[in-house]
């Protein structure tokens, strides 16, 4: 999959597409049925894929950080983007140029004159332009005009309700990882490179991997018992995702406690999936008791894998 990073980049060879576009944040099993209906098409016409996309998201821009969490940043959407069999990713910068264009403009400006789109398809709740104005309605009578097919598929649903990114966050924040698991078609994970941190853990004798979201918010909060992959082997441990208050931290941060591991892991690119919620993060009167308070958490989080392991 090529990754093609704003208008000008594209060539002549990304024209002639059947395209959708959207945030896919997660992308969970609804997105992922979108895509294999796209990459179906494509087939069909004899023509490439995009996907359309958006960083910051549209709701990030407005929105800042009382905006949803984020399930995916961009490097871990590319990389389950990847697995999809699209041909591109075309990601456009969210800002005030992309703000202000008008739907009537994306339709025949972008779609049709500069991407010369064969076919579109999209979600059930899809809207586009400035101030949200265009529709499906629009999209399909602007593909009559200009030539090119759109489709939408209908909403895909899950024990009754619909699957979507909320829904996702939902299962996360009420520690329901069976049910995400079921939603994304994979156990939730966070990817990221190991950064200098505090050295805290490590005065506290459980030295940790710091690992900084890359989001406005993170969907969990809290200690977590976790696996940890991106070494030599799998390992188990707990994380703590937050602000750390008891020593006034400020940036939220994904602190990870690998268990029966030593070395050096500074610049490594690890993920962690999350596996049981251990605790609510909160404040302690002091570093002593956030240190036994930690043991406790290891404690459990063994017992828990030992338990699941039968």
């Amino acid at each position: 999959m090529e990754v093609i990073r704003g208008f000008y980049n594209l060539k002549d060879r990304h024209r002639g597409c059947a395209v959708t576009i959207g945030n896919f944040d997660g992308v969970h099993h609804g997105h992922q049925l979108l895509i294999s209906h796209l990459v179906a098409k494509g087939q069909e016409l004899g023509v490439p894929t995009m996907l359309i996309t958006f960083e910051p998201t549209p709701r990030e821009f407005f929105q800042g950080e009382q905006v949803p969490a984020r399930l995916t940043r961009l490097r871990e959407k590319i990389f389950w983007l990847e697995k999809t069999g699209l041909d591109y990713l075309l990601c456009f910068p969210f800002n005030e140029r992309t703000r202000t264009q008008t739907a009537e403009w994306v339709c025949e400006e972008f779609l049709h004159r500069s991407l010369a789109v064969r076919y579109v398809v999209v979600g059930d709740d899809f809207h586009f332009g400035a101030d949200r104005r265009g529709n499906y309605t629009m999209l399909e009578e602007a593909g009559e005009r200009f030539g090119f097919d759109v489709s939408h598929l209908g909403t895909l649903t899950f024990e009754h309700e619909r699957v979507s990114s909320t829904r996702v966050r939902e299962a996360l924040a009420a520690g329901d990882f069976d049910l995400a698991e079921k939603l994304l078609g994979r156990p939730y994970a966070i990817t990221g490179r190991v950064v200098y941190g505090r050295q805290l853990g490590r005065q506290l004798g459980v030295p940790t991997a710091n690992i900084r979201l890359q989001r406005y918010r993170a969907a969990l909060e809290g200690v977590y018992a976790v696996t940890i992959d991106g070494l030599d082997k799998p390992y188990e441990g707990i994380a703590n995702i937050g602000v750390r208050p008891t020593v006034d931290g400020k940036e939220p941060l994904l602190e990870v406690h690998l268990f029966n591991f030593e070395g050096d892991i500074y610049g490594r690119l690890l993920s962690v999936t999350f596996c049981r919620k251990l605790r609510d993060e909160r404040a302690f009167e002091s570093i002593e008791a956030l240190e036994k308070q930690i043991h406790q958490d290891i404690d459990e989080a063994r017992t828990w894998f030992s338990e699941a392991r039968q």
